[in-house]
């Protein structure tokens, strides 16, 4: 029961990452947020997730496990009311700030009940679960919040969260025993490392999350803030060093066990909040698809995860967990391939095939990486290990969307203009189809006619230049599951013999 309550707090802490994206349009005029306003609502979450997420496991140290999970519970739920009742802006990033730091703690706690408090023979099960989570959670999220704000309104996006936190803090005053706290933790702390990482991860984060609508390094916000983040490794670094008693020991990231695990949480991260985003993207843009819509299409990626839960037990005591994981890459870069040809034509339903077999590799690559990351360190590093990992993940995603965007712009307009470019070098056929265009559209009015057929044939340049921008960033994401392959041979094997977590 223990396992379940974190289950449900990693649950509704994963789901509210992306819930919020399906109904922000509904919300920004609601509350008289402007779209630039508007985005400090998903940055807020994610800049605090990704600061709480590493410093959990210090937390639990001070507090307990117990009080801590009951306070962060019972701290998410009233952060959650809080963003559903609001009216303004200004309420509102307050209210997704509070959900970032208590919903970041949430999530790498459930990796260590299960590595801390199950037996060695059920660890792998419960892992599996926490895995099943984490590949739900981005891909449920935006089909919910489209649904609960399409049926109902947008406020049950957080309203939702009453029924979950309760039962969650039920849950643990329940099935946790209490445990002795150590608040001189707190006041023996290594504050270099928590100054530095805050400052790193989260001015970081908002460069990845702003980057593209500031324009990158031509807005001085962008540079002050990148300034920040490099003054933050370095304070971070430092205080790695010099500390006694880290509140995070980042030196298992150069373990290469674990060091591997990092790594490949990354990239793991960017294609699960990456594909998750573009498809809906891609959908919404050429083919009008809602929220809804868009999220039963996006719901493909989770079937095969579902669908072998079953088999898990008998994979992860007869196959070489390294095996696994590469051959999920390798899933990976093969549906990442059969999408990089899609065209303006391509379609919801031209998708399924792809997104089931990318969906697979979602299932070896991200539950059998949970596995080994679990595996790769000691029982007393299994908190630092837990953060690093859930926040690789998370930081990947971040990552990730950032790249997506800026390639999907620049390669649209390089698209559109050389499509543009091939009618310029065939004009007279060009000439005739504008001709008979404006003939068509005009209504014998020749130059109303010119100008609707140019912004027609403008605006087919622009379709077409998307389709495409959208394919080249699939046949990257497979070039990079490719190149994740050989990094799968440097996990720490598990017994052959046990379906254990060592």
């Amino acid at each position: 029961m223990a396992v379940a309550a974190g289950t449900i707090g990693s649950l509704m802490a994963t789901l509210d990452t992306s819930i919020v994206n399906a109904a922000l349009p509904t919300i920004q005029g609601e509350i008289g947020a402007s779209q630039d306003e508007g985005t400090w609502i998903t940055t807020a979450y994610l800049v605090a997730e990704i600061i709480m997420i590493p410093l959990a496991g210090w937390m639990v140290r001070i507090l307990g496990l117990r009080n801590f999970l009951i306070i962060c519970g019972t701290a998410f739920t009233g952060f959650s009311m809080m963003c559903g009742l609001s009216n303004s802006l200004i309420v509102m990033v307050i209210g997704r700030l509070g959900q970032g730091f208590t919903g970041g703690a949430l999530i790498p706690t459930a990796l260590t009940i299960i590595a801390t408090r199950l037996p060695p023979s059920q660890r792998s099960s419960g892992i599996a679960i926490f895995g099943l989570v984490a590949v739900l959670g981005p891909v449920i999220g935006p089909i919910l919040g489209g649904y609960l704000t399409e049926t109902l309104s947008w406020h049950y996006a957080f309203f939702i969260n009453l029924p979950i936190g309760i039962g969650l803090v039920a849950l643990v005053i329940a099935t946790l025993p209490d445990e002795e706290k150590d608040l001189g933790l707190f006041f023996r702390a290594d504050w270099l490392s928590v100054i530095g990482m805050t400052l790193f991860l989260g001015a970081l984060t908002v460069v990845l999350e702003e980057g593209l609508r500031e324009r990158w390094f031509e807005s001085t916000f962008i540079i002050k803030l990148s300034i920040a983040s490099a003054v933050g490794f370095i304070i971070l670094v430092w205080g790695q060093l010099t500390a006694r008693e880290p509140v995070i020991r980042m030196g298992i990231i150069f373990q290469r066990a674990f060091g591997s695990v990092f790594f490949l949480s990354l990239l793991v991260g960017a294609a699960l909040y990456g594909i998750s985003y573009m498809l809906p993207q891609f959908l919404a843009q050429l083919h009008n698809y809602n929220s809804l819509q868009s999220g039963e299409v996006t719901l493909l990626l989770a079937i095969p995860s579902v669908l072998m839960m079953g088999v898990f037990p008998l994979l992860v005591r007869k196959v070489d967990i390294r095996i696994l994981v590469a051959a999920g890459f390798v899933f990976y870069a093969v549906g990442c391939n059969m999408n990089a040809y899609i065209t303006q034509e391509t379609s919801g339903q031209n998708f399924i095939v792809p997104l089931l077999v990318i969906g697979l590799g979602q299932f070896l690559a991200l539950i059998f990486l949970n596995q080994a990351a679990a595996s790769s360190v000691s029982e007393h590093l299994a908190e630092d290990a837990s953060g690093l990992f859930n926040a690789a993940r998370n930081l990947g995603g971040s990552i990730g969307l950032a790249v997506i965007k800026t390639v999907v712009q620049s390669r649209t307009w390089f698209h559109s203009e050389a499509f543009a470019g091939g009618m310029t070098r065939n004009a007279p056929n060009a000439q005739a189809y504008i001709q008979q265009q404006a003939q068509q559209q005009g209504g014998g009015d020749m130059v109303l006619g010119m100008g609707r057929a140019y912004a027609s044939l403008n605006n087919t340049f622009q379709t077409m230049g998307t389709a495409y921008a959208y394919a080249d960033m699939f046949w990257l994401f497979s070039i990079a599951m490719l190149l994740c392959i050989p990094f799968a041979f440097l996990l720490r094997p598990l017994p052959n013999n046990a379906e254990i977590v060592a």
